[in-house]
């Protein structure tokens, strides 16, 4: 009972397991990473496109539910 076809499978999947992780760690060596200082630009240009869209959006949300207040 060990050696049956649960025991090939089990070491096939596992050698593929391996291997993805091997090519995984290759191709992450192969990432240019951002500097600090374009990483701390990229951040506040989201945060600023962040605030301004949730602004944007209150400010309709409220328009809209004074217009529907009026309405009813």
């Amino acid at each position: 009972m060990g050696w049956g076809f649960e025991s090939l499978l089990a070491c096939y999947l596992m050698s593929k397991v391996t291997q993805y992780f091997q090519e995984v760690s290759e191709e992450m060596k192969k990432v240019q990473w951002p500097t600090w200082e374009v990483l701390k630009e990229s951040t506040q240009v989201v945060l600023f496109v962040t605030f301004v869209l949730a602004a944007i959006i209150y400010v309709f949300d409220w328009v809209l539910s004074k217009a529907i207040g009026l309405l009813l």
